[in-house]
């Protein structure tokens, strides 16, 4: 049997980082996790019960949480994005959640998995890590895209100051920030169009796993 393959990839906001992994994904025949849903749908749920300033419901949250309901396209809103971040900065948060992020790594065959800790906090042994970045004014102007395309009515300006700020939250917190694994491969998609960024992915990747 052929030992697992564990894919790790980091990254900040709207940088390319899930439309690779599940393009990885794909290519390894492997189950993905975009782990920042985990945080989105934590989020969601503080914002509906009015209590996203209240520690305690929102681990009360992620113990909750269960895999089989999240739905990716009703989490992927601007508020729902800036609601995570908040959430994510909490060690609690990021304590209940850290044991279904390893389960779903440690599957037989092994998985692909994107977020902002997953080379340095959740799979620190992963075969292959990945270190996923663009400008912050390259990655407004994706999510600006992406947004707009959903009807959402927000300026350019007000994603970059978004960005910016989940940068500072995401880069600054106390618990997991979002830093580059010593061992992972720096990927900077500020030029690279999807097709690009895919084979320049797949080839770091191949480098890190031989013949597998």
């Amino acid at each position: 049997m052929a030992a697992p393959i564990v894919i790790a990839i980091d990254g900040p906001a709207a940088s390319g980082k899930g439309t690779l992994a599940r393009r990885i994904a794909e290519a390894y025949g492997l189950p993905h996790l975009d782990t920042g849903l985990l945080y989105r749908a934590v989020g969601a749920r503080c914002l509906a019960d009015g209590v996203l300033e209240n520690e305690a419901a929102s681990i009360a949250a992620a113990r909750m949480l269960d895999l089989s309901t999240l739905d990716a396209d009703s989490l992927r809103g601007a508020e729902t994005g800036a609601a995570a971040s908040v959430v994510a900065a909490r060690p609690g948060v990021r304590a209940a959640l850290l044991d279904l992020q390893r389960s779903f790594a440690a599957q037989p065959g092994g998985a692909v998995l994107d977020g902002r800790d997953i080379g340095t906090v959740i799979c620190p042994d992963a075969a292959a890590k990945l270190f996923v970045t663009a400008s912050a004014e390259e990655r407004a102007v994706r999510r600006f895209r992406e947004l707009s395309a959903r009807g959402a009515p927000q300026s350019l300006a007000e994603v970059l100051a978004d960005i910016k700020a989940r940068d500072a939250r995401d880069s600054g917190r106390s618990a997991a920030p979002l830093v580059q694994a010593e061992d992972a491969v720096l990927l900077d998609t500020t030029d690279l169009g999807i097709e690009a960024a895919t084979e320049a992915a797949l080839a770091i990747i191949r480098s890190r796993l031989g013949a597998r």
